[in-house]
């Protein structure tokens, strides 16, 4: 029997080199947070990171990223639709405009949503008689993260769209299927697993965001302050192992939320799978 060459050099080798790499760029610097917050009493802990003024900024971070993440996974969804089912002049501008808040520097996208969205903007002076205040408040985060956040979603779901082809909805209509059965029972669960996808990476990123939230949220405290920029106050007071107390607290929820999804995931592809 001849054994087939592989290009790539064999598992032993790719795993180590796996492991290696993932151990110089993720765990080690995130076990450095954990062991710099173990430094810090239990009262002390206590008393910075878990303090009202923390737990109201993690109830804004991790409630505004996701909402935004479930408002992407809608839109995106839909934008990603056009994008793959539709040919129409001006395609590839609206592909560039969707990618625009990767290449974009954060803090410039947060000093433009402020801009607009300020009670004198374009868009916040026609919200403002409404009585809609957006820039310097809670919502205005959501806004933010929203923006930030498209993309994942998009191109998450975009290749899947490609992929499943018009084939099955014209299978589907032949079967006397409407629309919404269509979508709901065809389309929705072959996309779920990377809607999910998408959902998780636009909630992770909004966690973490900094730059195009701090202009546009006000960061009064107890209100509109979000908790990537209770770190920065820590660092600029040079109490190191207060900004890593609360990096700890904030990355250990955000790995629970990511890997419940994960597990979701399995757990809805293993259900599609056929028996």
């Amino acid at each position: 029997m001849i054994r087939r060459r592989s290009i790539i050099p064999g598992f032993g080798l790719t795993f180590g080199f796996t492991v290696f790499y993932l151990c110089i760029i993720v765990l080690i610097p995130l076990s450095a947070i954990f062991i710099k917050t173990a430094g810090l009493g239990w009262d002390e802990y206590v008393a910075v990171a878990l303090s009202r003024r923390a737990l109201l900024a993690y109830r804004l971070s991790f409630g505004a990223a996701a909402i935004a993440a479930a408002i992407n996974s809608i839109f995106g969804l839909i934008v990603a639709w056009v994008l793959v089912r539709y040919d129409f002049p001006g395609k590839r501008v609206v592909g560039a405009l969707v990618d625009l808040p990767f290449a974009l520097p954060t803090a410039v996208a947060g000093i433009a949503l402020t801009a607009l969205y300020a009670p004198n903007g374009w868009i916040g002076g026609l919200l403002a008689p409404l009585g809609i205040k957006v820039a310097f408040e809670p919502l205005g985060v959501v806004v933010a993260l929203t923006f930030i956040g498209l993309p994942f979603v998009v191109r998450t779901v975009e290749p899947v769209l490609a992929d499943l082809g018009h084939d099955v909805e014209e299978a589907a209509a032949s079967l006397g299927a409407g629309r919404r059965q269509t979508f709901l029972r065809v389309i929705l669960p072959a996309i779920l697993p990377s809607l999910a996808t998408g959902f998780a990476l636009a909630f992770a990123r909004g966690v973490g965001e900094y730059g195009s939230v701090i202009f546009i949220a006000g960061n009064l405290p107890y209100r509109s302050e979000i908790a990537p920029l209770l770190i920065v106050q820590q660092l600029e007071q040079y109490n190191y192992a207060g900004a890593t107390a609360i990096a700890a607290t904030m990355l250990t929820a955000s790995f629970a939320v990511l890997f419940a999804i994960n597990l979701l995931q399995a757990w809805d592809r293993k259900r599609m799978a056929p028996e």
